[in-house]
């Protein structure tokens, strides 16, 4: 399957990614929470661009299937956002203004300009490694929560089954649409 073939090739930056300092603080609950709420404005910015590619992707569908399964795609990402807009209002984060960071601009340049120029596969293939990079996180640090941790809906979140399958669908879909080659 392609997405296991581009999941084995980049297990290095995965597990980079599980030992960054911002995740391994996330874990144990040691996170600045100040951290953690310029993380949450920079996901919403990025979850918004998200949302439109998979939008872009659908209308680019030439059959119903395809097409619903974006819809489906985008209604987590909806699901996702209201993770988000939660914190927001506990944590007093302003998420109608957000100025998206360098980093944040080029994944969401990219992923939009892909959608615009690109064809579904590609579309798919740009997005299909931060689903499955979540699920990953997030069940790993599953292992380490407690009913006090304050990220706990957090790792929830990205560690349930309704993300997993979330994660699998936009994988499956990429083994659907997609071929291996460089593009």
């Amino acid at each position: 399957m392609l997405h296991d073939t581009l999941w084995q090739y980049n297990i290095d930056l995965v597990r980079a990614c599980l030992e960054h300092p911002f995740v391994r603080r996330l874990a144990i609950g040691s996170l600045e929470r100040d951290a953690f709420k310029r993380y949450v404005a920079q996901d919403a910015f990025f979850l918004r661009a998200f949302l439109r590619a998979y939008a872009l992707a659908a209308a680019k569908c030439d059959d119903t299937d395809c097409v619903q399964r974006f819809h489906k795609l985008m209604a987590g990402i909806f699901d996702e956002l209201k993770l988000h807009e939660s914190y927001a209002a506990t944590m007093g984060i302003d998420l109608s203004g957000v100025q998206a960071l360098r980093a944040t601009r080029a994944y969401t340049d990219f992923l939009l300009r892909t959608a615009w120029h690109g064809g579904v596969d590609e579309i798919t293939a740009a997005m299909a490694p931060c689903m499955r990079l979540y699920v990953f996180l997030g069940s790993e640090l599953a292992g380490d929560r407690r009913p006090d941790h304050p990220y706990i809906d957090w790792i929830t979140t990205y560690s349930g089954d309704e993300f997993q399958a979330l994660a699998a669908d936009v994988e499956s879909l990429l083994d659907a649409v997609a071929e291996d080659r460089p593009r």
